[in-house]
């Protein structure tokens, strides 16, 4: 146990988690390139705007401190000169717009506005960005709750509308994201949405369909995974092809 707690401790690093320590683990960031296109499993994906855009408000909710660190530009565009002097200044590849940290903040005031939000979010003795790691059809998984309740784990998702959200599970994976969290923390998930343009909010919690869909994900996965990628692999990714009946 002792190890175990060691590991923790060091995956709750944002660095740790996501380049050191927790690339020897398996996460839910891996459904889409193993079950889609297992040639890209594991290769490095650049900071994008949604990326941080998402990351801003997660850090607005639930960690402050660090949102009080993020870098934007107060520029028209990404065409403009003026944003692209600000990358090479800051030798940055991408960076916020003053408009889209604007933007978070409306999202974010939304949130804590809505009584019922408030309270799932800080309610007591909710903990923050808190990692797990254990075994799933026999390798190794890691996640990353934003939230831990005495009864349930709570993911912040943003869309672009919310009302195709519960649809877009299957799409983005959430369904295998609500299994491998349901097992890592012994707690049924519930999702808490925004809608980027109108501002409405939404929680969502799993269906059983959506659990045995999300578990089937995985098991898939793992399949691909110790076929191409594990210690006892002997296929070469290269040889990957899609064979299905229409």
């Amino acid at each position: 146990m002792k190890i175990l707690d060691n590991i923790i401790d060091i995956l709750r690093d944002d660095n740790e988690y996501y380049s050191g320590e927790g690339r020897k683990y398996l996460s839910n960031s891996d459904i889409g390139s193993l079950l889609s296109n297992p040639k890209e499993f594991k290769k490095p994906q650049e900071d994008r705007k949604e990326f941080m855009v998402g990351r801003y408000l997660h850090q607005l909710i639930l960690e402050p401190e660090k949102a009080k660190n993020t870098i934007y530009v107060d520029a028209a565009s990404r065409n403009s000169k003026a944003y692209k002097d600000f990358l090479i200044e800051r030798g940055l590849k991408v960076a916020l717009l003053k408009r889209e940290v604007d933007d978070v903040h409306t999202w974010y005031d939304a949130i804590r506005s809505n009584v019922s939000m408030f309270d799932l979010i800080y309610d007591e003795p909710n903990q923050f960005e808190v990692p797990a790691i254990g075994e799933i059809f026999g390798e190794m998984w890691k996640g990353k709750a934003d939230i831990v309740g005495r009864d349930y784990i709570i993911d912040l998702k943003t869309s672009g509308n919310i009302k195709d959200f519960r649809w877009n599970a299957r799409k983005y994976n959430y369904d295998s994201q609500a299994y491998i969290y349901q097992t890592l923390f012994g707690k049924p998930m519930i999702f808490l949405v925004i809608d980027k343009t109108t501002r409405m909010l939404g929680m969502y919690t799993v269906s059983e369909e959506t659990h045995e869909r999300g578990k089937a994900k995985v098991e898939a996965a793992v399949k691909v995974y110790e076929k191409f990628f594990s210690t006892t692999s002997i296929d070469d990714i290269n040889q990957f092809y899609y064979n299905e009946e229409i």
